[in-house]
């Protein structure tokens, strides 16, 4: 009974283990850091007016390329201060020793302000 218990439970994570991904290091804060530049740059928001401790941040993909590349993408949601909210997809290459293997590919997917 407790083999079979213990071969379903198996059977249930399997996909869990199966889909499990290996990421390279943190690098979560190269395309952050990038995409915050660009933002001012694009006149979109000042970094001073961006409350940091509140961007939320999700790695969406991780895809192994050749020479222990990784192709990452991750969506930020960026909060400014008064309010409004910034959300970006960024794209960048990364290595297993180094995250800026690549420039930063960022797009603006929507902005939004709350009114009171």
């Amino acid at each position: 009974m407790m083999k079979i218990k213990i071969s379903a439970l198996f059977l249930v994570l399997l996909p869990v283990i199966a889909s499990a991904k290996v990421v390279p290091q943190d690098c979560v804060a190269w395309p952050m850091n990038i995409t915050e530049g660009w933002l001012k740059r694009s006149g979109i928001i000042d970094i001073s007016d961006l409350d940091e401790p509140k961007t939320e941040v999700k790695l969406l993909a991780s895809q192994k390329k050749a020479h222990n590349l990784h192709t990452n993408i991750y969506r930020f949601v960026f909060h400014a201060k008064d309010g409004r909210k910034f959300e970006v997809i960024t794209q960048n290459d990364a290595s297993d020793e180094e995250c800026s293997m690549s420039e930063v590919n960022s797009y603006l997917v929507s902005k939004s302000t709350i009114n009171y």
